[in-house]
């Protein structure tokens, strides 16, 4: 049986360990709701509140590990949501060192979870946008900011 050949999702020839700010979505295998719970009020002043679960917890300290122990690596903006994570990721200068590429950083993130959950927690791959200016930067921090009282619109929705 022959299987499809799977998207390259990377930008070809583009070196993903150049300075610059990146948006990046990781979803769980098979997007099983297991990271977060939303919790909607029905008060329409109010923002929706994210239930972290033991595994979203874990993900959160990944998150925070990586911006306590990456010199030139931040996460300016993340949300953790029920069945994916959105992030912000900024790869400062490092004085010609060079950074570690943003897949590296990723699977770091994606390795330590997963050992705490005990098997198989994320798809194979991520997607990720390069963030081009300040529009674009702007447009995904709304994102990032709304997506949890939008979650049943939600592109990765699923009950």
């Amino acid at each position: 049986m022959e299987y499809p050949e799977r998207k390259q999702l990377r930008l070809k020839g583009y070196d993903y360990s150049n300075p610059g700010k990146y948006f990046v979505t990781i979803c769980t295998r098979e997007k099983k709701s297991l990271l977060s719970n939303i919790i909607l009020d029905n008060d329409p002043c109010s923002a929706p509140k994210i239930k972290l679960s033991d595994i979203g917890i874990e993900t959160e300290k990944s998150i925070k590990y990586i911006n306590d122990n990456y010199k030139d690596v931040e996460i300016e903006k993340y949300v953790i949501m029920p069945n994916h994570i959105h992030l912000i990721m900024v790869l400062n200068e490092s004085g010609g060192h060079g950074n570690p590429p943003l897949q590296s950083i990723i699977g770091q993130l994606k390795s330590y979870t997963t050992k705490k959950y005990g098997s198989q927690l994320w798809q194979r791959s991520y997607y990720d946008h390069i963030i081009r200016n300040e529009q674009d930067y702007k447009k995904i921090w709304e994102y990032i900011e709304s997506n949890p009282g939008k979650w049943t619109e939600d592109l990765y929705y699923c009950m």
